[in-house]
């Protein structure tokens, strides 16, 4: 099975200079965690729900008048949709993470990916409950994972 069987195509997308405040009301309304940052049509960063927490408000940034372009992670993993889910669950195990960006080959962001995604198919069940637990695991213990290096970074 392909990424671009599984993805969700409905993506919210934000822009460097949209303020924290409205971020965070696009996240809260739509229900979800992250939003690709968009710039001359590529992907620049994402925005997080932890970004916020952890780069402006516990940073004392005024919400009204930061940009997303102060807080938001520059270092974005991301996969293509004609990876095969067997490659992109093992590297989501790997780096802990549950949802990731999808690209076209002209890295054109087209759609995102998450392990709620793959919990749709029966046959990737046990490797995303795999993912599932690394994600939740504290990043200084060990997450045994292939070492396949398949995601790309931006």
């Amino acid at each position: 099975m392909l990424v671009r069987d599984c993805m969700a195509t409905d993506v919210s997308l934000a822009v460097p200079n949209m303020r924290v405040r409205e971020a965070a009301r696009k996240m809260r309304d739509g229900n979800f965690g992250i939003l690709p940052v968009v710039e001359n049509d590529r992907l620049i960063g994402v925005l997080t729900d932890r970004d916020i927490v952890v780069r402006a408000l516990a940073e004392g940034k005024n919400v009204d008048e930061t940009p997303i372009r102060e807080v938001m992670s520059n270092r974005v993993f991301y996969c293509f949709e004609s990876q095969t889910i067997d490659e992109v669950i093992q590297n989501m195990t790997q780096n802990q993470l549950r949802r990731l960006p999808v690209l076209s080959r002209q890295k054109r962001l087209i759609g995102m990916l998450s392990l709620a995604d793959l919990t749709k198919f029966k046959e990737e069940s046990q490797h995303v409950a795999e993912a599932l637990y690394a994600a939740t695991q504290p990043p200084h213990q060990p997450i045994k994972a292939p070492s396949a290096d398949v995601l790309m970074h931006a």
